[in-house]
């Protein structure tokens, strides 16, 4: 298990992150993608579709594009203001970015090349950015309320929300892996965006459905305010079965 941790200034906060990836026991390598910023409030996680070379290319393609697109200035450790690196434009500039490269990367590849993508990028406000693509989520717990703060971009998601079926129908399990948006889809769609505060005893949870799928939403939230450890959380996915690549990020604000 490869786990990493950076600390960041942003305004009067301080963000302690810890980060970690494993393979499971279904896949023979790990297609998830990882990335924790060393300079800047950034992490970024990315799902590859499916267990072969487009799933490889599309996620590290992916990350890595993300990652230079929204590189316009770092944050000092006294928090000096960096140049604009985050906002709407320049995420879904970012985000245009990563459709076109997945897509060139793919045009060598047989099969489907696709992955999603989640990101946490901090702001020179003392805001942070939410960017969504695809099922990997985003959670938060805040004075202890959990809450689910992306929505999944699947058929599924759209045939529940909107009354199509029941959540434990044989349709929405069918469906819940039917992506409607996605890094790599011929329709190059745009993210959502979501802009939250940041309060000190916030913590926020970014996961590849390797957790999600794995462990209920009732046990996110418990480890979330048991404090539990990435390490601790990825290692009840292999008990559960281990039955994907997992991904998560714990982020702590004080």
């Amino acid at each position: 298990m490869e786990v990493t941790a950076s600390d960041w200034v942003l305004g009067q906060r301080l963000l302690s992150a810890t980060a970690a990836t494993i393979v499971g026991n279904r896949y023979p390598a790990n297609f998830d993608v990882l990335h924790l910023d060393e300079g800047r409030p950034l992490a970024v996680v990315a799902d590859g579709m499916g267990d072969g070379p487009g799933s490889t290319a599309a996620g590290r393609t992916a990350v890595e594009v993300f990652v230079r697109e929204t590189a316009g200035g770092t944050l000092s450790a006294a928090g000096a203001t960096p140049t604009a690196w985050t906002g709407p434009a320049v995420l879904r500039s970012a985000v245009a970015e990563v459709q076109r490269a997945v897509r060139a990367a793919g045009r060598d590849i047989a099969g489907l090349t696709g992955c999603t993508l989640t990101a946490f990028a901090g702001d020179v406000d003392g805001s942070a950015w939410l960017v969504q693509l695809g099922d990997s989520r985003a959670y938060r717990l805040r004075d202890g309320v959990f809450e689910l703060l992306t929505s999944d971009h699947t058929a599924a998601w759209l045939g529940i929300l909107n009354g199509w079926y029941a959540p434990d129908s044989r349709e929405a399990y069918r469906d819940r892996h039917h992506l409607t948006r996605y890094a790599g889809h011929p329709g190059m769609p745009e993210p959502d965006l979501l802009n939250v505060s940041l309060r000190p005893g916030d913590r926020f949870l970014l996961c590849t459905d390797g957790v999600s799928d794995q462990l209920h939403d009732r046990r996110l939230a418990d480890a979330l305010t048991e404090r539990t450890t990435v390490v601790e959380l990825l290692a009840e996915t292999l008990d559960g079965g281990g039955d994907d690549n997992a991904t998560a990020v714990i982020i702590q604000v004080s």
